[in-house]
């Protein structure tokens, strides 16, 4: 059974954190403000949150997950090992009992007990859309897919294996919808994007317009991931971070087999050209 978490809010390291700030709130309709921490900036809106601070860019500073349930945030905690455990950053956006520890590639992941995500109106006419899943680069996502299946209990809902067997791809899921996370073979360990959940395909044409209106291009889709069958585009932040909306992403079953698919481009997306990351 999923563990009931949702992803609740990511933290980006940029070495320019304002103009990263403006340009999310901007693309994506949030409020953007200065964070309590000096030099960070927040961004938020409905269902959709925000943080980030000073560093090199394509770097995740951290993975906040939200559970609603008191007993499933406390099972949750009582299964993670003592030695994994860290002290949970600050910011405002993470104002929550909360426990943290590092994945195997130290990236620091937050868990929250909070009943709901942080509600702040949308400074555009935009439709809904929430945070709903991120993806990292991995020189080995064997490893990390394994760490969150095994000791966090995320549950893989498809891998993506080359002619070989070698797993390039593999999508993690916290509840009911597909992935919370994907994972990518890559040369160097980084961020790779975040995604903001529509509520249906009408709703992704009007963030598509809503884009083009702020005549920022889109660098890839509009498409249709295999993994998930869920319809998308992405478009690139001042760092060079992927932004993607996608909408209608699968429901699974709890006891949905694994899914298993091949490395080529159609994977990525059913409908034409993909980025491979390796």
């Amino acid at each position: 059974m999923e563990i009931g978490a949702q992803l609740d809010h990511l933290q980006l390291c940029s070495p320019q954190p304002e103009v990263l700030a403006r340009f999310y709130a901007r693309a994506y309709a949030m409020q953007a403000a200065p964070d309590t921490q000096a030099g960070a900036w927040t961004c938020r809106g409905p269902g959709r949150a925000l943080a980030i601070t000073p560093g090199l860019a394509h770097r995740l500073g951290y993975a906040a997950f939200r559970l609603a349930d008191a007993a499933r945030w406390q099972a949750l905690r009582a299964r993670v090992p003592v030695a994994l455990l860290c002290e949970p950053p600050a910011g405002d956006l993470l104002r929550a009992p909360a426990f943290a520890l590092r994945d195997p590639e130290d990236n620091l992941l937050v868990f929250l007990h909070r009943p709901a995500a942080i509600e702040v109106p949308a400074t555009a006419p935009v439709p809904p859309a929430y945070g709903q899943h991120f993806a990292l680069r991995s020189p080995d996502p064997a490893r990390l897919a394994d760490f969150y299946a095994s000791q966090l209990g995320f549950v893989v809902s498809d891998r993506v294996r080359d002619a070989d067997g070698v797993l390039r791809a593999c999508f993690l899921r916290t509840e009911r919808l597909h992935h919370a996370l994907a994972l990518f073979m890559a040369p160097q360990a980084r961020f790779d994007h975040q995604s903001f959940e529509a509520p249906d395909w009408t709703g992704l044409r009007d963030w598509a317009d809503h884009m083009a209106a702020l005549k920022q291009p889109l660098v890839w889709g509009v498409g249709r991931h295999g993994p998930g069958n869920d319809v998308f585009f992405m478009v690139t932040d001042p760092d060079e971070n992927l932004a993607e909306i996608s909408a209608e992403i699968e429901v699974c079953a709890s006891d949905r087999p694994a899914g298993l698919w091949p490395h080529e481009q159609r994977t990525l997306n059913l409908w034409g050209s993909a980025i491979m990351r390796s």
